[in-house]
C-alpha cells in the first residue's frame, strides 16, 4: 500500500474477525515499531504480546476503553524500559513513534487496530503492571489491539488549512 494512502486512510478498528494473527505477522509488527525514531538513539521500547484469551478479557476491568479487547486476537503493549533511559523526558515521545509504525505496518498488512492509551492513567498502568507481572524499570506506555477487520470505516479527512501557520503565526 502507498504510504500516504495507509497513512490517510488508517482508521481505529474496535470490531475484529475470529482470525489469528501469525507471529511472523505480529514480528514485522514489531520490526516496524522498532525502526521509529528515538531521541539520541536510546530505543526505550519493549513489547509485550498478548494472545492469551483471559488476559485480553481481564484489561477492560480496569481500562474502560479496552471492551474491543474481548474479540481481538492479539493485543500489543507498547513500554518503556528505564534502563535505557539517556534522559527521562523523551521516552513518551520514542514509544509513541514505535506505536504509530505498528498502526501503519498493521494497517498496510491489512489489519485493523486500535491505540488504547495507558501511560499516564495510574489505574491503567498499575492494572497492566500486574496483569503482565512487569518489573520495576518497565512503563506500559501504550496498547495495541490487533486483528482482521469485522468492520470498514472510510477515510476521515482531518486536513484544515486554518491550522496551518507559516514563517510565525
Amino acid at each position: 500500500m502507498d504510504i500516504f494512502k495507509a497513512i490517510l486512510s488508517r482508521r481505529s478498528i474496535r470490531k475484529y474477525r475470529e482470525t489469528p494473527v501469525g507471529e511472523e505477522t505480529i514480528k514485522q509488527f514489531l520490526e516496524a515499531a522498532m525502526a521509529a525514531p528515538s531521541s539520541k538513539n536510546e530505543q526505550p521500547w519493549v513489547f509485550v504480546i498478548i494472545d492469551d484469551r483471559a488476559l485480553l478479557n481481564k484489561i477492560p476491568k480496569f481500562h474502560p476503553y479496552a471492551e474491543m479487547l474481548k474479540t481481538a486476537p492479539v493485543a500489543i503493549l507498547v513500554c518503556a524500559d528505564r534502563r535505557r533511559f539517556l534522559s527521562e523526558d523523551v521516552w513518551i515521545q520514542d514509544c509513541a513513534a514505535a506505536t504509530q509504525n505498528i498502526l501503519l505496518a498493521a494497517h498496510g498488512s491489512g489489519l485493523g487496530t486500535v491505540w488504547l492509551g495507558v501511560y499516564p492513567r495510574p489505574e491503567r498502568v498499575e492494572g497492566m503492571t500486574q496483569l503482565l507481572s512487569l518489573p520495576e524499570p518497565i512503563i506500559p506506555f501504550s496498547l495495541v489491539a490487533v486483528g482482521y477487520p469485522a468492520e470498514q470505516k472510510p477515510p476521515a479527512n482531518r486536513f484544515d488549512p486554518s491550522r496551518i501557520h507559516k514563517n510565525g503565526w
